[in-house]
């Protein structure tokens, strides 16, 4: 059979996949369930471009390397931009359907938490929901114990002849990125010297800032729909969430700025 555009996307079998759960079934759980899917089709491919980014600066193709980084920065406008979608839906329509999510809750998405480990966020505790041995568990897991996306700029920038500190390029990658005091001179004489790298620089800044502003709108979401009230799967829900605002996963990116004098 000739190879059409249903079945080379697949395109019966992903329209079967939603699946609304409410009696009825509810209006607007359908919007929910579709929204929440394409999230997770966008964090596959920003995975997928953050891979083939490391790929890249590991070889020194510094101008590709930027190409992708403006993929992934448009695709994070676009995570922006689905929140107007879901603040289409009222509070009282999503409760119409809410108790028939039971325990399943955004804080399961394993690629986001995939997402998270390969921009330098790590931590132990969000993978410990996930059972040991299964697919998001394996997949979670090798994340944490592989370098992240700072430790291969890192890298780039000292073949590029920058002298950052051998801690930083032998450090335990299982560690989250951090401030280091001392690496900030030479991220500051970088940015000097090196408009090249400082350009790369930049655009981890806009990573940065991307991801910070998904965040923001996604408390903003939440707290619009739900108030005060726990989160599904019985978190804390907003309150958690705002304690995930302004937290840099590039911080002496962001902790430079105010070193940096005209020349």
């Amino acid at each position: 059979m000739a190879l059409t555009y249903t079945s080379y996307l697949k395109v019966e079998e992903l329209l079967e996949l939603q699946q609304p759960l409410s009696d009825g079934p509810q209006h607007d759980e359908m919007l929910f369930i579709v929204i929440h899917q394409t999230y997770e089709l966008w964090f596959k491919q920003i995975l997928h471009e953050v891979d083939h980014l490391s790929a890249l600066l590991d070889a020194d193709e510094l101008y590709r390397g930027l190409h992708t980084i403006g993929r992934i920065r448009a695709i994070m406008k676009v995570l922006v931009h689905q929140m107007d979608i879901l603040e289409t839906m009222t509070p009282l329509e999503f409760l119409s359907f809410r108790d028939r999510l039971e325990t399943a809750s955004g804080f399961q998405s394993a690629q986001f938490r995939e997402l998270e480990l390969a921009l330098g966020h790590k931590r132990k505790g969000p993978l410990e929901q996930f059972p040991a041995g299964s697919p998001e568990r394996t997949r979670l897991d090798r994340r944490f114990a592989a370098p992240c996306l700072w430790d291969a700029f890192l890298a780039y920038a000292a073949r590029q002849g920058h002298p950052i500190p051998t801690d930083q390029l032998e450090r335990d990658v299982t560690a989250p990125v951090e401030s280091v005091p001392a690496l900030q001179p030479v991220l500051v004489e970088l940015f000097r010297e090196d408009s090249a790298t400082a350009t790369l620089a930049e655009r981890f800044v806009d990573l940065d800032e991307g991801l910070q502003e998904w965040r923001y709108r996604h408390v903003k979401m939440v707290e619009r729909t739900l108030g005060a009230k726990p989160g599904t799967g019985g978190s804390s829900g907003v309150e958690y969430l705002k304690s995930t605002l302004f937290a840099p996963v590039f911080p002496d990116l962001w902790a430079i700025r105010s070193q940096l004098e005209r020349s």
